[in-house]
Formats: structure tokens, C-alpha cells, sequence
């Protein structure tokens, strides 16, 4: 029980990752590789500004410095007119050194007894154990952050976005800006991205340097887990599916670890494991499906 309860904790926090995962690669048609500095990103400036004695604040900062990032790797890719994908390198390089001078050249920063969201809401919520805190604070930033971006992507600037990913030709002749579209969506993307960070900061008690190694691999594999669920059936659907995969992807590392067959040092490559084999389902079923067709032509024959 304590270990399903962890999990969904921790995957509804790593929730905002996925969506934010998911608005760049669903949405947009982007392959972002910022994700890894911006959740760092995140983690920092959380964690110095809960220090500075205003955790809820913390929150706010890390999204909107996740957004300046997703800006920053929008206007590499349309107005200096870099590869997407090097562009997220680029920014990602950039934030290892900024999220260093965040935390005040500290390759690590701890938050153990200090003034942190959880510790507020633990004396404010007394007759809630820490656990159910931890749970409804995952909850209800995990539904509130949905149902903004779900309002955001009906707005005449979202569906602008959303039509930029599926058609940018068609946005361009329609008098759109589509490069302002990218740069909007990036922004909301590592927004989201860097707010996950933000939280799972203050949950864990620390911040460190190293926090988003691997996170995109995270993200990917909730997004992909969550529309083996669901399919592919729209944007609402794909944020829902993208919280879903969140949580489950988090039990299925927490089994494999539970077993001890594996030592958790093989996270990253149980990670990249998942992430290959939802990858590979869509090519194995159509490849059994042109197996069907062919064994049904031959029994017709």
C-alpha cells in the first residue's frame, strides 16, 4: 500500500512533466530537448525561494522561469532559424550554468526543516496524515493545472497553437503568426515542465544540479504509456492520458525496483526499456496486421 500511495504522489506531481512533454511533442510536433534544464530549472528556483521563506511563491517563480526557457528555445528555432532539436541543447547547455548561479554555485541545496508548502499544509491539515497531504497537494495542482491548460487550448490563442502543429503551411496563409505560436507553445510547455520541478523539489526536501538527467525519457514514456490507454483522440484527452501514464509508468518503476531483481541504478535503463517497447507496439501491431491480411488472401487463394 505505502508503496502504490508513493506512487501516485509522486506521479501526479510528474503529471505537469508529462503534459508539459506532451503540449511540445503532441501539440506542436517538436522534438524539445529543453525539458532536461528546464525542470532543473525549476527545482532551483523553487528551492532558493522557499529558503527565502515563501514556498508558495516558489512555485509561480519556477513557472514562469520555465516559460523564459521554452521562450528562449522558440526564438532559437524561429528567428535565428536552429534545428529544433539543437536548439533545446543549446538552451538545456546554457541552464546547467544558470540553475548553478540560482543555487548560488551549490551543485545541491537541502530544504530538510525549512518552511516548505508540505510543512505548511502538514500543521494546517492536522487531522490529515502527511501521506494524505502529499497526496492532496499532487491532486489538486495535477486537476488545476489540467483544467487551465484544457481552457488554455480552446482559447483563439490555442487552437492558433494547436493548428500550428497540425498545419503550419495553413496557419502561415492564413495571416497567422505561427513563429509567435511556437515560441507560445514552448513557453507553456517548459512553463508546466519547470513547475513539476518546482514541486517535486519541496516534496523531496532538496534540490540538485542533476535532478533533470533523464527527465525527458521520463516524460516521453508517460505521454506514450497513457496513450496506450487512451489512443490518440484529441487534446483534452491527451493531457487526461498524459497524467495517467504519469502515475501508472511510476508503479511500474516502483514494481520492478520492489523486486530486487533490478538495483535502482537501473532506472535510467528501465526507463528507456519502456519507453522503446511502447514505441515499438503501433509497428508490431501494424506488422501482425499485414501477417493477418496476407494468411486471409492465401486461405481465399
Amino acid at each position: 500500500m505505502t508503496l502504490f500511495l508513493g506512487s501516485l504522489q509522486l506521479g501526479l506531481m510528474y503529471g505537469l512533466l508529462a503534459m508539459g512533454i506532451f503540449i511540445s511533442f503532441r501539440i506542436l510536433n517538436i522534438p524539445d530537448l529543453t525539458a532536461e534544464g528546464s525542470f532543473t530549472l525549476g527545482v532551483a528556483v523553487s528551492a532558493v525561494v522557499t529558503l527565502a521563506g515563501t514556498p508558495y511563491l516558489g512555485l509561480l517563480a519556477a513557472f514562469l522561469c520555465g516559460m523564459a526557457a521554452g521562450a528562449v528555445t522558440g526564438l532559437l528555432q524561429t528567428k535565428v532559424g536552429i534545428h529544433p532539436i539543437l536548439a533545446g541543447i543549446l538552451t538545456m547547455s546554457a541552464l546547467y550554468t544558470v540553475n548553478l548561479a540560482i543555487m548560488g554555485a551549490r551543485a545541491n541545496l537541502t530544504l530538510i526543516g525549512q518552511d516548505t508548502l508540505f510543512q505548511r499544509l502538514y500543521a494546517a491539515l492536522v487531522p490529515m496524515s502527511k501521506d494524505g497531504v502529499k497526496l492532496l497537494v499532487g491532486a489538486a495542482l495535477a486537476i488545476v493545472t489540467l483544467a487551465l491548460l484544457i481552457w488554455f487550448f480552446k482559447t483563439h490563442l490555442g487552437l492558433c497553437i494547436r493548428a500550428t502543429g497540425n498545419n503550419e503551411a495553413m496557419v502561415r496563409s492564413s495571416s497567422i503568426n505561427a513563429s509567435a505560436m511556437k515560441i507560445a507553445g514552448l513557453a507553456v510547455s517548459n512553463g508546466c515542465i519547470a513547475l513539476s520541478g518546482a514541486i517535486v523539489a519541496q516534496y523531496q526536501g532538496y534540490a540538485d544540479i542533476s535532478s533533470g538527467i533523464g527527465i525527458l525519457v521520463v516524460g516521453l514514456a508517460s505521454v506514450i504509456i497513457g496513450e496506450a490507454f487512451f489512443g490518440r483522440r484529441g487534446v483534452t484527452l491527451g493531457l487526461v492520458s498524459a497524467i495517467v501514464g504519469s502515475v501508472s509508468y511510476r508503479i511500474i518503476i516502483s514494481l520492478a525496483l520492489s523486486t530486487n531483481v533490478f538495483p535502482t541504478y537501473f532506472l535510467k535503463l528501465i526507463s528507456a526499456v519502456i519507453v522503446a517497447v511502447a514505441l515499438s507496439i503501433p509497428t508490431v501491431k501494424e506488422g501482425l496486421e499485414k501477417r493477418r491480411i496476407r494468411r486471409e488472401g492465401k486461405n481465399r487463394a
